[in-house]
């Protein structure tokens, strides 16, 4: 008999403490207001058809509210909503037991959805057009196919890596949206409204400082909120102030910027062994000791959008900003990035 091994008492808190800063009302979402305003007409119009909304593909970095989209939408057209990730479904028959046991005008949720594999974006395909689950039973000469009929449903996939879509998936979505990183004034308005659901006292002052150490990320932002909260507790009254998320930042060896250590490892990486650059992501993920797809959606994004890596048909380039960040001094040939 196979056991389970329960998880650590922290990780389950802090994984409950997630679903509750999450948020359940369309009003609560903070942020990404064009996106909003798109997914808010097509929930009103499916609405008024009395109908399953259409598809739509989430992409943008981690962190960003993808998943937290999907429970609105499905709260506010008022359904059910089912979650299930790429990687999860290995089979057509795990794929087939999950679109059979829809309702109608449910919400099937793809998380990692460039992880699907081929055999089974192909049986997506008619599900997603004409509601209909083609299953082809036996080999050879024998075979034969099954056509099921499938509820009403709207299908909401979210991917990190969109390139990785195939190209006749993707164009079977009825919208797609990418999510950008969020303005500082909207992640201390998640702070704030966090801290007050966690009953901490947060003075303005460390608002601002967790908010610029966040990566403009709510899920970073949540984090940091919990570890300068378990720090105050620790080591002082247990209000953040100031004084106290600069010192839990630190020991969390989180720069002003919201650079960590191994963000700053990569920029070390670049500049000290291949001069700053060109240099390809399999040589950086080999020197830094980290994995290509983790450098590529977690570390990259951010680098990039501070400026301090710039992407160049040869490779990746350490910019002057980089240099300067690190107080190392600047090589003549990179002086105009």
């Amino acid at each position: 008999m196979s056991t389970m091994t329960p998880k650590p008492k922290s990780e389950a808190s802090d994984q409950t403490l997630d679903l509750a800063l999450r948020p359940k009302h369309w009003d609560e979402f903070i942020g990404q207001e064009r996106l909003k305003k798109n997914v808010r007409i097509l929930i009103d119009a499916a609405r008024k058809r009395e109908e399953a909304m259409e598809h739509i593909l989430l992409s943008g970095p981690a962190g960003l509210g993808k998943t937290t989209m999907a429970y609105l939408v499905a709260h506010e057209l008022n359904t059910n909503i089912r979650i299930t990730s790429g990687p999860a479904i290995e089979r057509v028959g795990d794929l087939a037991s999950i679109l059979t046991n829809l309702m109608p005008n449910d919400v099937l949720f793809v998380d990692e959805a460039h992880r699907l594999n081929k055999m089974i974006e192909e049986v997506l395909y008619p599900a997603m057009e004409s509601r209909s689950l083609d299953i082809i039973i036996g080999k050879g000469p024998s075979a034969r196919t099954i056509q099921i009929e499938l509820p009403p449903f709207t299908l909401i996939a979210a991917t990190t890596r969109i390139g990785l879509l195939s190209g006749p998936l993707r164009s079977r979505f009825g919208a797609a949206f990418r999510l950008g990183f969020y303005l500082p004034a909207d992640i201390e308005k998640i702070i704030s409204r966090s801290a007050a659901m966690l009953g901490v006292s947060c003075d303005k002052q460390a608002v601002t400082r967790i908010a610029e150490a966040s990566r403009s990320t709510p899920r970073v932002a949540n984090r940091l909120l919990k570890r300068c909260r378990d720090y105050a507790q620790v080591h002082g009254t247990g209000a953040i102030t100031d004084d106290i998320a600069k010192r839990a930042l630190e020991l969390l060896e989180i720069d002003p910027l919201g650079l960590e250590a191994m963000d700053r490892k990569m920029l070390e990486v670049m500049i000290t062994k291949f001069n700053g650059g060109p240099v390809g992501l399999q040589a950086i993920a080999a020197a830094a000791s980290e994995e290509e797809d983790t450098i590529a959606e977690v570390y990259e994004p951010y680098l990039m959008q501070l400026g301090f890596i710039e992407r160049t048909p040869r490779g990746r380039v350490a910019t002057e900003r980089a240099y300067r960040h690190l107080n190392l001094p600047i090589p003549a040939q990179n002086r105009l990035i």
